[in-house]
This record gives C-alpha cells, sequence and structure tokens, in this order.
C-alpha cells in the first residue's frame, strides 16, 4: 500500500494558521498571530540518524517502512522534480522560472534521513546576492536593482546522497628513482656536459585501506554541478534526523540522480583516492600503478537534504540563476554581460595605451 503523502503543513495551535520554519530562530513560527513552536515538540533526546544497507539500496530490496510518496510537479524545461503545497494550482518553477501547471503527480522515492536546516533567512541570503552581484566586472548596471527589487527567493531543499565504506586495496605497481647521467653535448660548438635525469623502475606491491564516510553526490539535474560543486563546503556534522517541521515553508526537490548513478560517481571519487594512497604507499619519485584489487565492506548510504535560497529571473528576456548556501551564505550563479561596458573598457583601454605609447616616444 503506497505511503500517504506528505504535506509539510503544521497548523497554528493558537490561530489555525501554518507555521513556519524560522531559520534564524530554529522554530516553527506562526507569522500571523507570531506563536512560536519548538521543533519536535521539544523533544531534546533526538535519535541517532541511521544509515541504510547500500546493497540493499541498490538491489532495491528496501523496506517500505523507509519509502513514501510525495505531489510533485516536473518542470518542463528543465524537469526540476519540485513539491509544492497541495493547494497550489500553478506557480512558477523555483529553478530556471518557467511557468508551469501544478499537477497531481506523485513521486514515490526513498525518505530523507537526515536535513541539514536553513540558517539564513531570506533577507540574509538576498544581501549575499545583492553583494556578489555587485561584485561582478561588466554586469549590467540594471542587474542588481533588478535583482533587489525582484520577486521572493525560494528556500529549496536540494537532495543529495551519502555514501560510506571500508575499502581494502591490494595493488601492484612500480616504483621508480630519479638518477642522473652525464652526458657530453655540442652547444655553440663547444662540448659541454649536461645531467640526464633517468628513471629506475622496480616492482611494487602492497595493501592500503580507508574508510569512507559521508562521500556527498548531488542527486538533482535542476541546477548546473558547477554551481552546487561551488557551493561547498556543508557542515554535514550539523545534520539533524529528519522532521518534516524543517520543510514548513519551504519547497523540497525529488532526487532524479537514482541511488546506483550516485554510487557510480561516488566511486570514482574513492577510486581517486585509493589512487592517491598508493602512490604514497609505493613511495620513491615517481610510481605507476598497474593493477588495484578493492574490496568494499560496510557499505551504507543515507538521502539527506541540503538548504538553498534560489533565485531565478528572466532579465531582458533571458533567464539567470542564482544559488545561496542556506547556511553559510555562500554564492554561485550565471551572470549576463554588459556589451556597452565591455566597449567602454575596451576604448579605455586603447586610450591608455595610446597615452603611455606616445609618453614614451617623447621620452625616447
Amino acid at each position: 500500500m503506497p505511503a500517504p503523502l506528505q504535506e509539510h503543513r503544521f497548523p497554528c495551535d493558537m490561530c489555525g494558521s501554518d507555521l513556519r520554519f524560522d531559520p534564524a530562530k530554529a522554530v516553527l513560527q506562526c507569522d500571523h498571530c507570531g506563536n512560536v513552536q519548538p521543533v519536535g515538540q521539544g523533544d531534546t533526546a533526538r535519535p541517532k540518524i541511521a544509515e541504510l544497507d547500500l546493497r540493499r539500496g541498490l538491489a532495491q530490496n528496501i523496506d517500505a517502512a523507509e519509502m513514501e510518496e510525495t505531489r510533485v510537479t516536473t518542470c518542463p524545461n528543465c524537469a526540476a522534480q519540485v513539491e509544492f503545497d497541495p493547494d497550489a494550482h500553478a506557480a512558477e518553477c523555483p529553478f530556471c522560472a518557467t511557468p508551469v501547471v501544478i499537477d497531481t503527480g506523485t513521486h514515490r522515492h526513498i525518505k530523507p534521513r537526515a536535513v541539514l536546516p536553513f540558517a539564513l533567512t531570506e533577507e540574509v541570503a538576498r544581501d549575499a546576492m545583492s553583494d556578489w552581484l555587485g561584485s561582478l566586472w561588466f554586469a549590467p548596471s540594471g542587474l542588481k536593482a533588478y535583482a533587489r527589487k525582484g520577486r521572493k527567493m525560494s528556500g529549496i531543499y536540494v537532495p543529495y546522497w551519502t555514501y560510506d565504506a571500508q575499502t581494502d586495496t591490494r595493488y601492484t605497481g612500480e616504483r621508480g628513482t630519479v638518477y642522473f647521467e652525464t652526458r657530453t653535448v655540442m652547444r655553440d660548438g663547444k662540448r659541454t656536459q649536461v645531467q640526464v635525469p633517468k628513471v629506475r623502475w622496480r616492482p611494487a606491491s602492497g595493501r592500503v585501506y580507508r574508510f569512507f564516510d559521508d562521500v556527498l553526490v548531488l542527486a538533482s539535474r535542476s541546477l548546473p554541478k558547477r554551481f552546487t560543486d561551488a557551493l561547498q563546503p556543508w557542515d554535514l556534522t550539523a545534520l539533524e534526523p529528519y522532521a518534516p517541521e524543517y520543510l514548513a515553508g519551504f519547497r523540497a526537490e525529488g532526487y532524479t540522480v537514482s541511488l546506483d548513478e550516485g554510487f557510480d560517481e561516488a566511486r570514482a571519487h574513492m577510486d581517486a583516492m585509493i589512487r592517491r594512497d598508493i602512490r604514497f604507499d609505493i613511495g620513491g619519485d615517481r610510481q605507476r600503478i598497474h593493477a588495484m584489487d578493492v574490496d568494499l565492506s560496510h557499505m551504507t548510504f543515507k538521502h539527506i537534504l541540503l538548504p538553498v535560497w534560489l533565485a531565478a529571473y528572466r532579465y531582458r528576456g533571458k533567464s539567470y540563476r542564482f544559488v545561496v548556501n542556506g547556511t553559510t551564505g555562500r554564492v554561485q550563479g550565471e551572470r549576463p554581460y554588459s556589451a556597452i561596458k565591455i566597449a567602454v573598457a575596451v576604448v579605455l583601454g586603447l586610450l591608455v595605451a595610446g597615452a603611455i605609447g606616445a609618453v614614451m616616444a617623447t621620452q625616447g
């Protein structure tokens, strides 16, 4: 039987209006009457964040209790799967500002295990975005003002996977030691002795161990990966066990990168780190790796949600997106260029170069 749809709405016990999570105070607050309610009803004995068995997850053999269904809409432009309020019927995609009609589709997925709550309010995030826009050279002068007075930013919880694994790797390779041979060469008609580097290779083999904890992989395709990667670092030690109260007043994106696709990316990261360990273990001046046999154990994963403030603007007929880390205020985004500013800069550059040339000619 399908899990019930998650609405993430919490009525105020004083006036009945919807409560929202306030990042500044880390509580649920009613904007109508000011009532405040702690997240989790004040339960301070929070359970430890549990991991799930990765092999069972890859085999799609996960208990029904670990699955849920949410009402989502897929954007026809960027394919983002975003959860909206149940009462909404039309809106704009927060990732690309494309108008969308809210459908009644559902997304069955693995439940989030943890959430990193928003720590920055929309006002603080907007100030960070404005400062970032103001630091961009050659950006149109009107963009910063347009963005500042534009529509509200969207608070989005973006899906990620984390992977853990103990690795035990046997390897074979070669260790290279650099030495120098003296040779005589002709330079400018004269015989000159030079030192030529050579490498002496010897077989090498061994075993390295590494435990990977919380290898983080983006589970969304809605934003360019270069944006989300640049929002790091994320303080995963501040993760809280998932509670829907943290999502009150925000939206959550459903993952579109599957568990096995995410693990492929995590394995690439693990293999790169293991290769680095092997080179260090081989030692010497140069290293060659011929083979590595990686044994993985204690493989676990979890689905987590990380907070992003997002602004998507249409400026002079084109969409631009800006993302702000919801805990640190780090900003990334797309930026337009002002052809007028670039032309003025080129002209000024030519004038300065011409003036310098004239001065030098006069002094000569």
